[in-house]
């Protein structure tokens, strides 16, 4: 049987970061300052990006900053916005998969038929 031994504070912070991606508009800001590279935007920019604005946003971006998936830095009188780790975003969805098959039985299941590596 395949298993990877996450520890409690691994599955909690896996958690915490799945339940910050629980709404639509946070998906919403993260994809945009994914594609808005490692710059960022600034947060009239995300704003204007997104359609979300004012304290909504300010709102989703202190629940995605929590979760260490964003992260924001003053630069002269604006507030930059960017995607904070994307090999944190990509860990999220890798350490889900690190168990594809692993309660298979191997007759039946192959992991090259359902995992990635």
């Amino acid at each position: 049987m395949k298993h990877t031994d996450l520890d409690d504070a691994q599955l909690a912070r896996a958690a915490s970061t799945f339940a910050a991606l629980g709404s639509e508009q946070r998906l919403i800001v993260l994809r945009a300052l994914v594609r808005a590279g490692p710059t960022g935007l600034s947060i009239g920019d995300l704003g204007a990006r997104t359609g979300i604005t004012g304290a909504t946003l300010t709102h989703h971006m202190k629940t995605l900053a929590a979760a260490r998936l964003v992260r924001q830095e003053k630069q002269g009188r604006s507030i930059i916005c960017m995607a904070a780790d994307y090999r944190e975003i990509e860990n999220l969805a890798s350490g889900l998969l690190a168990e594809c098959c692993a309660d298979c039985d191997n007759e039946t299941c192959t992991e090259d038929e359902h995992c990635h590596d």
